[in-house]
C-alpha cells in the first residue's frame, strides 16, 4: 500500500514537473514576438545615425535571446541571470519609447547562490508597458522595486496608465493567468501574488520562496 502511494506521489511530482515546464515554454514563445519585430526594427535604424546605441541594443538583444532560448531550458536558473535578463528587456524597451517614459528599478539584497524558476517575473514587467506606456502619449512611468533576502524575493511593479474603468481581462490576461498557475504548480501555497488595477495605475506585488545553491553559474 505504501509503495503504491509512493509511486502515485512520485508519477505526480512527474506531472507537476512537465507541467510547469510546458507553461515555461508557452511563456517564452509569447514573450518572444512582443518586442522581437519592434528591437530589430530600432537596431537597424540606429545602425547608420547612431552606431554605439545599436550595438548596445544589439548586445541587450543577444543577452537575452540567449537566456531565454538556452538558460531558461532548466528548472531552476540564477537569480541574478534572472535580473539580468529584466533589466536588459527594460533596457530595449526604454529604447523603444524613448524620452515619453520614464522608469525607476530599485533591487536591494544580495542575489548570490540563489536559484529561482525561470521567467516568472518578466509578465509582470511586460504588463507594465502594454498597460501603461504602450497606451500613453506622454508622461509614462514604470516603478520596479525588488527585495531580496535569504528565502524570499519580493518584486513590486507599478506603473501609471490611462484613466479608465478597469477590465477583468487586465486582471487577469493570458500573460498573467500563466504565471499564475506555473507559481501554483511551483510553490503550491508558498508563494504571494497582488494585482491592484485601478482607473489611473497597475500595480502587482509578488513574493516567490528561493532555493539555495551552492555553485551557481
Amino acid at each position: 500500500m505504501l509503495k503504491l502511494y509512493n509511486k502515485k506521489m512520485e508519477e505526480k511530482e512527474i506531472l507537476l514537473r512537465e507541467n510547469a515546464n510546458a507553461e515555461s515554454q508557452l511563456l517564452k514563445a509569447r514573450v518572444h514576438p512582443h518586442f522581437l519585430f519592434n528591437t530589430l526594427n530600432n537596431i537597424y535604424s540606429y545602425a547608420y545615425d547612431r552606431p554605439t546605441d545599436a550595438a548596445r541594443l544589439a548586445e541587450s538583444f543577444s543577452s537575452t535571446m540567449r537566456y531565454m532560448i538556452r538558460d531558461c531550458e532548466a528548472s531552476l536558473v540564477s537569480v541574478e541571470k534572472e535580473l539580468k535578463m529584466i533589466t536588459d528587456y527594460i533596457q530595449l524597451e526604454k529604447v523603444r519609447y524613448g524620452p515619453r517614459l520614464t522608469v525607476i528599478t530599485d533591487i536591494q539584497g544580495h542575489a548570490d547562490h540563489k536559484m529561482i524558476a525561470p521567467l516568472l517575473m518578466i509578465p509582470f514587467i511586460e504588463n507594465s508597458f502594454k498597460h501603461g506606456a504602450s497606451q500613453m502619449i506622454d508622461g509614462s512611468w514604470i516603478k520596479m522595486h525588488i527585495f531580496i533576502d535569504n528565502t524570499m524575493l519580493q518584486m513590486e511593479v507599478s506603473n501609471n496608465r490611462p484613466v479608465r474603468p478597469t477590465t477583468q481581462h487586465e486582471k487577469g490576461g493570458i500573460g498573467l493567468k500563466t504565471v499564475r498557475k506555473r507559481l501554483e504548480l511551483l510553490y503550491p501555497g508558498d508563494h504571494h501574488l497582488e494585482i491592484d488595477a485601478t482607473p489611473g495605475t497597475y500595480r502587482t506585488l509578488v513574493k516567490i520562496p528561493l532555493q539555495t545553491s551552492a555553485h551557481v553559474n
